[in-house]
C-alpha cells in the first residue's frame, strides 16, 4: 500500500505540473501534504507530518538561498552592463565573416550565460547578433541552435536551475558537483566552438566576407533604450569583473558556501555599482521576481522531499523498482539514468523530473553499487537535450527574435545536442564523475 501511494503521489504531482493545473511551487508542497496525510489516517505511517516537511525544509534552505541571491547577483551586474564589452567584443570580432560570426556566437552565449538566466541570455545575445546574421543574410535558424546548445551547457552551473534541483533532490554537496561539471562543461563548450566553426565555412562558402565600416559596427553596439543606459555603469566595470572572478574562484574552491559567497557579492555589486539606497532599492525590486521565484521552488521541494522520505515512501518506490529491473542492466544504471533523462526532461519540466524521477532512480541504483553523486552527474547529461523541450518559456524569446520555425530548430538543434551528450557520458566516465556501468 505504501508503493501504492508513492507511485500516486509521484502521478498525480506530474500530471498537475504537466495540465498546468497548479505552479511548481504549489504543487511541490500541497501534493505531499495531502498524500501524507492520507496515509496517516490509513495507519501507513506516523501522523507527523509537519516534522517530516521541516526535515525536508533544512535540507533545501541554503541551496534555496544560494539561488536567490545567485540571480540578484548576477542580473545586477547586468544592469551595471559588465557582459556589455563582451558583446561589442563578439562583434567587432566577427565583422562581416560568417565563420567569426558563428564563433562570436558561442563565445557570446557562453559569456553571458553565466549569469544562469535564460530569459536575459537569449535577449543579450539576439541583440547583439540578430543585426549582423540579417546583414550578412546568415541563416537564422543556425544562431537560434547554436545560441541554445552554447546556453544549454553553462546551465549546468548550480545556479542554472537544473543542478540545484539534482543537489536538493539527492543531497548532494554544491561544490562538489561544480568541480566535477566544470571538465565536462569546458568540453562541451569545445565541441559547440567546433560546430560553429563547421557552420561557419557552409555559410563563408555560400555568402563570401562583407567587410563593415566603423559607422555600421558602432551603430551595432549602441544602446538606444534611455532607462537602460541610466543603469549601465561603465566606470566600474573592472571592480565588477574583479568581484565576478573572485565569486566564480571561491564557489569552485568550496571552502565558503555558496549562498554566502553570493550573499555578499550581491551587497558588493549594490554598494559599488548604486551607492544610492534609492537606486539599490530599485536594483532589488526589479530583479527580485525572478530570483524568489526560483527560490521559493527549492524551498517548496524541502516539502516534498522530506515527506517522501519521513513516510518511507521513497524506500518503497525503490524496493519496487529493484525487484523488476533485470539483475544484468544494473550495472549499467548509471548510463540508463543518463539515457532517461534525456527524454524525462525534455517532456516533464525539470521540477517534475529532479523531484519526482530522479529520487525514484537514485534509490534504485543505490541497489547496484551506484552512489546518489554518480546518478545526480548522470541526471544531468539528459540536460543536452533539456532546452528543446515546449517546456521552456525562454525558448519562445529566442524563436520570437530570431523568427525561426521551432520545428525545424528542434530537429537541427537535436542533432548537435546529440553530440554534447555523448561528451557528457564519455568524459563523466573518464574523469570518474558516473561510470557507464560497474562490475
Amino acid at each position: 500500500m505504501v508503493t501504492f501511494m508513492a507511485y500516486a503521489l509521484i502521478a498525480v504531482f506530474m500530471i498537475l505540473i504537466m495540465k498546468k493545473k497548479l505552479t511548481p511551487f504549489v504543487a511541490l508542497a500541497v501534493v505531499p501534504v495531502l498524500f501524507g496525510i492520507i496515509g496517516a489516517l490509513l495507519g501507513l505511517w506516523s501522523p507527523d507530518i509537519g516534522k517530516f516537511a521541516l526535515e525536508g525544509l533544512k535540507t533545501t534552505s541554503v541551496t534555496a538561498i544560494m539561488l536567490l541571491f545567485a540571480v540578484l547577483f548576477f542580473t545586477t551586474m547586468i544592469d551595471a552592463g559588465l557582459f556589455d564589452p563582451l558583446s561589442n567584443a563578439m562583434i567587432r570580432f566577427a565583422k562581416g565573416d560568417p565563420l567569426k560570426v558563428m564563433v562570436a556566437t558561442v563565445l557570446l552565449s557562453a559569456g553571458v550565460s553565466l549569469n544562469g538566466d535564460g530569459t536575459s541570455t537569449m535577449i543579450i545575445v539576439c541583440s547583439a547578433m540578430v543585426p549582423i546574421y540579417k546583414k550578412l543574410n546568415m541563416k537564422m535558424l543556425d544562431l537560434a541552435v547554436l545560441t541554445i546548445l552554447s546556453h544549454s551547457v553553462l546551465n549546468l552551473l548550480p545556479w542554472g536551475g537544473p543542478t540545484a534541483r539534482a543537489i536538493v533532490a539527492l543531497g548532494l554537496n554544491e561544490a562538489e558537483v561544480l568541480r566535477g561539471l566544470v571538465p565536462i562543461m569546458i568540453a562541451a563548450e569545445l565541441y559547440m566552438l567546433g560546430v560553429a566553426v563547421y557552420m561557419g565555412l557552409k555559410e563563408r562558402k555560400r555568402l563570401g566576407i562583407t567587410q563593415f565600416d566603423d559607422a555600421q559596427l558602432n551603430a551595432m553596439m549602441t544602446i538606444t533604450d534611455p532607462a537602460v543606459q541610466s543603469l549601465r555603469r561603465p566606470k566600474m566595470l573592472w571592480i565588477n569583473l574583479v568581484i565576478v572572478i573572485v565569486a566564480i574562484v571561491l564557489l569552485v574552491e568550496g571552502s565558503i558556501k555558496s549562498a554566502i559567497v553570493f550573499l555578499l557579492g550581491t551587497t558588493l555589486a549594490l554598494l559599488v555599482n548604486y551607492p544610492d539606497v534609492k537606486e539599490q532599492r530599485a536594483r532589488i525590486e526589479a530583479n527580485a521576481p525572478d530570483a524568489l521565484q526560483v527560490s521559493l521552488v527549492i524551498i517548496s521541494a524541502g516539502i516534498f522531499m522530506g515527506i517522501l522520505n519521513g513516510t518511507g515512501m521513497s524506500n518503497a518506490i525503490s524496493d519496487s523498482m529493484a525487484a523488476i529491473i533485470p539483475e544484468s542492466l544494473g550495472k549499467y544504471w548509471g548510463l540508463l539514468t543518463a539515457v532517461i533523462a534525456s527524454p524525462g526532461t525534455v517532456f516533464l519540466s525539470n521540477d517534475a523530473f529532479y523531484y519526482g524521477v530522479l529520487p525514484v532512480l537514485a534509490k534504485a541504483g543505490f541497489n547496484y553499487g551506484f552512489t546518489p553523486l554518480q546518478l545526480g552527474f548522470a541526471s544531468l547529461y539528459g540536460q543536452a537535450f533539456h532546452l528543446l523541450s515546449p517546456l521552456v518559456p525562454f525558448i519562445y524569446v529566442l524563436l520570437r527574435l530570431t523568427d525561426v520555425d521551432m520545428w525545424q530548430w528542434q530537429k537541427k538543434s537535436a542533432i548537435y545536442a546529440t553530440g554534447i551528450f555523448i561528451i557528457y557520458v564519455v568524459v563523466g566516465s573518464m574523469i570518474g564523475l558516473c561510470p557507464v556501468f560497474v562490475s
